[in-house]
């Protein structure tokens, strides 16, 4: 780490400026093992909270590194043993070892019995220096270069800072933004972490979207993380990404994508929300439908390795891939949703369904509709929403391998304890069950006591279906079961735990007036506690520290208004920072002011 007493200088539109580091607007943020220099004033922006994004980021970061070389060292095994079969094959290998091996000996004789020698002409010479020379290149296409990252709205840098400091195999980081301000103090963190994160770092004003489409299938890594939605930079970005790269997107603007403005969520991602106890995993569905949705554009198409809801936003980790008939299967990964409008049921419509004939693969309309007109359960009217994608959001084995990454390196994460804990809860989950229900919610339609986790999961295992819980929310189960299922077993508790008497037009009652088909069994089944649960592993945590969540877009006055945000202690801070800040004639005005009234 530089010196913080040197002065930094930086270079923005061809002006160069000379910032001292230990002047009275800057202090020193260190975040893993990197320390970056911020100014008092909300210039650029800047949040905590997100120390849990960047962490994730690197854990998945270094994962994808780990599994490219190993997919690269397997297509350079089977390209080089195809070779060798065709040889083979043309004959120009032999078919076993003795025919194969004529080889000049010592003493002049060949080994396969041929007893004469010849001269080698100048053309042979010629296309054996040929062949060498081409035995180097693939020598050198063997040698896989390190990854290229772009982080396309880098703020203060931090994250392309942290990603080329921390995580070993990394190649050029490359860290943009339009704001002349926020470039300048990405570079001026960038020299001030040393000469190792110069060389791998560089800075850039640009617009990320012009940037990316003037540079196709470029980059491995491409890391979106913008104040608010991602929707605008998603077309370019599929774009930049490499044939199998990882594409990393966070959303922040939960209120639309969680239902709060239907008709904007649907004019930015192409889906309807619904407003339900499932809204945020219904969010990243919907985010990963919008990705899907920009790349088949291309001929591309998505593989989610882990998609994970945090704080107050969403973050998906995509692989990207190039393949005309790949990308026919979209439709097949994409369902909309019907959700009751007056107890917890939901269905789900698949918008495609394919038909195998001997080789041959039929894509046609899915068959419809998935619901009635009215409710079967409660005799409600439905809510319809989407398209979301209903295939897996997470590749199990990445999760589980990250997770052990991670607790080998957990003295380098600084936010260990939470992704730790996100990385355990979805390990856990039930891959192929989109949505899921809440436990409390069903207590309520019904008006009766909830059973416990343990005493619902029992009765569903014992059924013969899977259950399992989710990271998004500690009340959520999710289930194969069907709703009949879900509420006999619910109507089977009430016969147990009886309630008041209710109207007969509310839903719970409606529910309650039908005899269970199923009869439940509550008997504790082993299946009943998460592998997690038995061990006692936190999977919920609180937050470390009050007012940890979103913060003010950066340029925007801080006021007494944004103490929700940032908290009084921090608010005074700034205040005085700004009325020391004022020019003195206009200190002076006002105090005469001040004295005349």
């Amino acid at each position: 780490m530089e010196d913080s007493g040197e002065k930094i200088e930086v270079e923005v539109n061809g002006e160069s400026t000379t910032q001292s580091p230990d002047h009275d607007d800057f202090k020193i943020i260190k975040e893993g093992e990197v320390e970056i220099l911020m100014h008092a004033k909300n210039a650029v922006f800047y949040n905590k909270a997100q120390v849990n994004n960047r962490d994730m980021s690197i854990a998945v970061l270094r994962k994808f590194i780990s599994i490219r070389k190993q997919e690269h060292e397997v297509f350079f095994s089977r390209r080089k043993n195809g070779k060798k079969k065709e040889l083979m094959a043309t004959g120009v290998l032999g078919c076993d070892a003795e025919s194969s091996a004529d080889v000049l000996m010592p003493n002049g004789e060949s080994n396969g019995g041929c007893q004469g020698t010849r001269e080698i002409s100048e053309d042979e010479t010629c296309n054996n220096t040929k062949d060498t020379t081409a035995d180097n290149e693939n020598k050198i296409q063997q040698e896989l270069k390190p990854p290229q990252v772009l982080e396309a709205l880098a703020a203060s840098g931090l994250r392309a800072l942290r990603y080329a400091q921390e995580i070993d195999g990394i190649g050029q980081v490359v860290a943009l933004d339009n704001d002349p301000v926020s470039v300048e103090a990405c570079r001026r963190n960038i020299k001030f972490n040393g000469t190792a994160v110069c060389s791998k770092v560089e800075s850039h004003l640009a617009d990320a979207r012009v940037y990316m489409l003037t540079h196709p299938k470029k980059f491995d890594v491409v890391d979106l993380d913008p104040y608010g939605t991602p929707s605008i930079f998603l077309d370019s970005a599929v774009q930049t990404v490499a044939d199998g790269g990882l594409l990393m997107c966070t959303a922040t603007d939960m209120a639309v994508l969680c239902g709060g403005n239907g008709e904007v969520c649907y004019s930015k991602y192409g889906s309807y929300p619904l407003r339900a106890k499932y809204c945020h995993e219904m969010a990243l569905r919907i985010l990963l439908a919008c990705i899907e949705s920009h790349a088949n554009r291309y001929k591309r198409y998505i593989v989610p390795v882990l998609s994970v809801q945090m704080d107050f936003y969403v973050r998906v980790f995509v692989r990207i891939y190039t393949s005309a008939s790949a990308m026919k299967n979209t439709p097949l990964k994409l369902s909309y949703v019907y959700q009751c409008t007056g107890c917890d049921s939901f269905h789900l419509q698949p918008l495609a369904r394919a038909v195998t004939k001997n080789t041959s693969v039929r894509y046609l309309p899915g068959f419809g509709p998935a619901v009635t007109q009215d409710c079967s359960d409660c005799g409600k009217k439905y809510n319809m929403g989407g398209p979301i994608w209903s295939a897996p959001i997470h590749d199990q084995e990445w999760v589980a391998s990250i997770a052990e990454d991670v607790k080998s390196m957990k003295d380098r994460y600084p936010a260990y304890d939470r992704i730790s804990a996100v990385l355990t809860t979805v390990s856990e989950e039930l891959s192929d069950v989109p949505l899921f229900l809440s436990l409390h919610n069903l207590g309520a339609t019904l008006k009766c006591t909830s059973p416990s986790a343990v005493v619902f999961r029992s009765a569903v295992i014992n059924a013969g279906y899977s259950i399992s819980g989710t990271h998004v929310n500690p009340l959520g189960l999710k289930t194969n079961a069907p709703m009949d299922v879900i509420w006999d077993i619910m109507r089977c508790w009430v016969k147990d735990h009886p309630v008041k008497p209710q109207p007969a037009d509310q839903p719970g009652s409606i529910i309650l007036a039908k005899e269970p088909e199923l009869q439940a069994n509550f008997a504790r089944a082993a299946a009943s506690l998460s592998k997690a649960q038995v061990k006692k592993v936190q999977r919920f945590l609180p937050n470390p520290e009050r007012y940890w969540g979103p913060k003010i877009k950066a340029g925007r006055q801080i006021t007494s208004k944004h103490v929700s945000l940032l908290g009084t202690e921090a608010i005074a801070d700034l205040l005085k920072h700004d009325k020391q800040d004022e020019p003195e004639i206009k200190r002076k005005k006002t105090v005469e002011s001040t004295c005349d009234s």
